[in-house]
Order: C-alpha cells, then structure tokens, then sequence
C-alpha cells in the first residue's frame, strides 16, 4: 500500500463487524463537517463548536437512514489532526452500510487499513512507533501485552530514543562542521567526550534490545511443544496444565494422532501449548502423519517439553531420544513424569534443565508452570524498564549499535573525519527511522499501516 492523498476526506467503520447495540462511522478530513452536513438533519454542524455531540438524523435521497448521534473534533485537535466527524448510528449491518454509501456519494472515499492513523503520523499527532503502538494495543490480548503497547503508545519509548538521539545529534554536527573546515586542520569536536558518548549509548541501547525477548513474548506469546514417546503423559499433563480435560488420555498408545493447541497464561506471558503425537515409528499411514507433524511443530516451537515416563525410560535412551529432536534455536526443558511411582530416578543434570513431576497426581504442577516462566525469559529484561516489543524496532537498535561500534573503533585508531561522519550518519538514520523523524521509504509505510483495521 501506497500513501494515498491526504487531501481526500475519507470515511470508514470504526466499529468491529457484526451487529450490536451501535456503530460508529468515522470521517475525517478538510471537508468532513460540510460532507456530513449533507446528509444529516439537525443543528448546523459548521457553526457548532469541537468537542460537542448533536443529535439528529442521516437523510438520504429523501429518505430517512437512521437517528444519530454526531460527535466533532475540529483540527488540529483531533486524532488525526484533521476536522473529524464521528456518526454512532444504530449497530445494524445494513444501516451501517448505507450510511458509508452515502457518504461516499457526497464527497467522501472510503478509508484505506490504517489510514486515519497514517494521517495521526503524517499530520504530527504522534511518531511512528506510537503509531504501531495502536495496532499492538488493538491487538492486544493479555495484560502485559496491553501495558507494553499503552506504555509505547504514551511514548516513554518515543523519549528515551528521542534524548539519545538528540545527544548524538550534538556531536555529529561538530564532525560534520569539521568537514566544512578539513583544509584548516582544525578540531570542533572532543574525541574523548566523545568516545565516552557513544560507549554510553551503547550501554543505554544494549538493555532495549535484550528488552526484545521479554517483549515479543509479551505481545505474541510462546509457542511451546509438548513432546515424547507414546504413554508418556503429554494429554495428561495438557490437562493438569489447563485445568481441564482438553485431551483424550488413554492407556493406548497412539490415542493422540493430531496436534491439539491450546493457550496458558503464566504470569501474564502466553504460553501456546502444542500436546503432539508420540514420538515413534508409525502402525499406519494416519498416525505416520501424525509423528511429521509433531516433529514440524518441534522445529517451530521456541520451547519444548520432553515428557518421559520414569518407569520406562534410562538415561542412555533419553539420550538418544533427546538427539533425535535435533534442538537447535529452542529452549528444552525435561519432565520426567510418573514420579508417583516411587521410582528413584536421575535424570540429566548438566546439559539441559529438568523437572519431576506426576501429571496424573498433578504434583508439582505449580512448580513446573515457574519453571517453564523462568527457563523462557532466562536473562530478559525486568518489566520495570522500556520493553521493546517490535521487531522492526530491533532490526535498527542493532543497526544502531554497529554503526556506534564502528565510530567507537574509528575513534580508538584515529580514523579519518569522513568515515567517523558517514557512521555517525547512519546511527542517527536508524534510530530516526524507529520514530518516522527521517524519511522513510512509502512502501515501508504502507507495510506498517496496512496491517491495522480498516477504521483506524
């Protein structure tokens, strides 16, 4: 996508789809009050002040659509910056529609995913992340989820990039200054201080992107595969888990011939629980395809639960099993179950972390739901600083970071002033691009804002 002309008066549904008790239409632009106006009934909508609901009714082609309440904002104070007309009419799918044609009939087009708040970006309401914070808030699904994005959107993140920024900015224009005066061999800028800048900038950039683990489990959660042989009590730890009989348990082997997903929430993070088929050469041809996709799941998961029964399994063999899942870029946590045996048992100490449990007795369930919180986030940031949640976002603080690196070597081998300038030019780009105070390419714009619905 495209930006489209910011000069249109566009309109939408703001409203998720179906129907309720009401709807809001949303419009926005140099003409949205004198659109509206058109089709509406009641007190002269020009002439009234912001901030101000009127009550009326939407007339079209002489007949009446429905009684509505008009609510304005007159820019520039607005969401989008722009004169914004909101319409809640009736929650009929029907009513909704007609009034949108309508409007399109009288001046306005109808909105692009994201546009309103491509508008809020363009129009200075707000930086690019605090406009990718809006998606993430809408999408939002859990608590911490919810204060990462309302935390971005209020831009604490925005400020803490902005003063580092901003002290880079300093420095930069003295190098470049000196460019201006290379024949008269002459020193604006400090190279002690700033020496001494950027190995502080890196040490404030290095926890934002360790913050990325912890956030992306915030905002997307964690997918988590439950593995192991046939009868090794994956459905029954599922259900002790969750709390309820969400898998059939059977004393058959190969009760499980499909992957059942099903979600967790530990201490505010989502776990996605994937129970698999067992783990071992297939009867028949439904099952085989079963063991595939357990084995697919096992290579997408970021952590996995290799659940072992106790009573049949010695650590030579739980070794090789172990080497058959090939982990590579997962975390892998070993639950040794059917402790309720009075097996004595030891399972490995060193190479990966592991747990004793009883699904079926539900001991040390409890304990295993930590474990599993804390193997996952193992060396993220705490939740009392900024969390960066978004992967673009990363992509640059690293770029940022080796850009600093390669000012912090130039520095220490007396490098030119022209080369210390061009990686100073690109540290500040990266970082400017993470807020949209640098331009940035519109088909990167039109990526970020297409993923939002179609009234925002």
């Amino acid at each position: 996508m495209l930006i489209h002309n910011n000069q249109n008066t566009i309109a939408a549904i703001a409203t998720a789809a179906g129907v309720g008790g009401i709807a809001v239409i949303r419009v926005s632009g140099n003409e949205a009050i004198e659109i509206v106006s058109k089709i509406f009934e009641g007190k002269k909508l020009q002439e009234q002040s912001g901030y101000t609901a009127h009550f009326g009714k939407i007339i079209f082609e002489n007949e009446i659509i429905d009684e509505v309440v008009i609510t304005l904002f007159k820019n520039p104070h607005s969401y989008t910056g722009e004169d914004v007309v909101e319409i809640s009419c009736h929650g009929s799918q029907f009513i909704q529609q007609q009034i949108l044609q309508a409007l399109i009939q009288s001046g306005c087009r109808l909105a692009v995913p994201g546009e309103f708040t491509q508008r809020a970006f363009l129009n200075g309401k707000m930086d690019l992340s605090q406009a990718e914070a809006v998606a993430d808030l809408i999408a939002s699904q859990n608590e911490s989820a919810h204060k990462v994005a309302l935390q971005q959107l209020r831009g604490g993140y925005s400020n803490e990039l902005q003063q580092l920024r901003e002290r880079l900015i300093w420095f930069a224009s003295l190098i470049e200054l000196e460019l201006d005066f290379s024949q008269e061999d002459v020193e604006f800028a400090d190279r002690k201080q700033l020496f001494d800048l950027v190995d502080e900038l890196q040490n404030n950039i290095m926890p934002l992107i360790q913050s990325f683990k912890l956030g992306n489990a915030m905002k997307n959660g964690i997918s988590t595969a439950i593995v192991g042989k046939p009868n090794a009590g994956k459905s029954t730890l599922l259900n002790a888990l969750l709390k309820e009989d969400r898998a059939i348990v059977s004393s058959i082997a190969g009760t499980t011939r499909d992957t059942i997903e099903e979600t967790l929430n530990i201490n505010g993070i989502i776990f996605r629980l994937i129970d698999t088929a067992g783990l071992r050469k297939a009867n028949d041809e439904i099952e085989k395809i079963g063991v595939e996709k357990s084995y697919e799941k096992i290579r997408g998961a970021q952590l996995v639960l290799y659940v072992f029964d106790v009573n049949e399994m010695n650590e030579d063999e739980l070794k090789i099993e172990i080497e058959k899942l090939k982990i590579e870029n997962q975390k892998l946590i070993l639950v040794a179950n059917k402790i309720d045996s009075n097996t004595q048992y030891s399972i490995l100490n060193a190479q990966f972390p592991a747990i004793e449990i009883s699904a079926k007795e539900k001991k040390n369930i409890d304990e295993l739901k930590q474990f599993i919180y804390n193997i996952s986030l193992e060396n993220a940031t705490n939740t009392e600083g900024i969390i960066v949640s978004n992967a673009r976002h990363v992509k640059q603080l690293h770029k940022t970071l080796a850009e600093l690196l390669e000012v912090r070597n130039g520095l220490e081998q007396n490098v030119e002033t022209d080369l210390l300038a061009f990686h100073l030019r690109h540290a500040l780009y990266s970082l400017g691009s993470i807020t949209g105070e640098v331009s940035i390419d519109k088909d990167i714009l039109g990526t970020i804002f297409g993923k939002f619905c179609i009234g925002k």
